[in-house]
């Protein structure tokens, strides 16, 4: 996973804690394909696969408030999804856990390839709503999402304060909230 789309991940994240609709609808939009990939990978079953990750996103709604630590969000999903998949075949034995074996190897690219495309969609929102910040919340915004700088290094960089670079930064998830809240509306 690319640095950016950890930074944009952590930055969607921080906004679902705040219980931010529009963020939970990126997440989704970013990750239902790609969770809903590796449920039928492993039951077979579409009906099944499209449950699980209900499942996955009703829990994530309402777990996520008791998150207090860092998380990789597409390795929490990920890891959530399987293990209810797997409390799935431990109750239902049989066909689900043949299939669960059976496929245990072979996760193919296409998961990437769908992977990618949302990744690129929700990109592609987030790029037009930073590009419509001002200049030096746009360019906050850009240092955080494509470098591994910190706030520190930030604001030296830009000649301004640590404290100028959070400020910013968090007026900027504030406008990116709104403007997630927007889109929402019209998808």
């Amino acid at each position: 996973m690319s640095e950016y789309s950890r930074n944009e991940d952590h930055a969607l994240f921080i906004l679902l804690k705040k219980r931010d609709k529009g963020a939970f609808s990126a997440i989704y939009s970013k990750y239902h394909r790609y969770l809903y990939a590796l449920a039928y990978k492993y039951l077979k079953d579409s009906a099944m696969a499209e449950d699980v990750v209900q499942h996955v996103f009703v829990k994530l709604w309402e777990t996520t408030g008791d998150i207090h630590i860092e998380i990789n969000l597409k390795n929490y999903l990920y890891t959530m999804t399987k293990n209810f998949i797997l409390n799935l075949i431990r109750s239902q034995k049989g066909a689900v856990s043949l299939n669960y074996v059976n496929t245990q190897a072979e996760l193919s690219s296409q998961d990437d390839i769908a992977r990618k495309l949302e990744e690129k969609e929700v990109h592609q929102f987030l790029y037009k709503g930073i590009e419509m910040l001002p200049p030096q919340k746009k360019e906050v915004c850009m240092r955080k999402l494509k470098t591994t700088d910190s706030n520190q290094q930030i604001a030296e960089k830009m000649g301004i304060s640590v404290h100028t670079v959070k400020s910013h930064y968090q007026e900027s998830l504030k406008i990116l909230r709104s403007y997630f809240q927007r889109i929402k509306m019209l998808l």
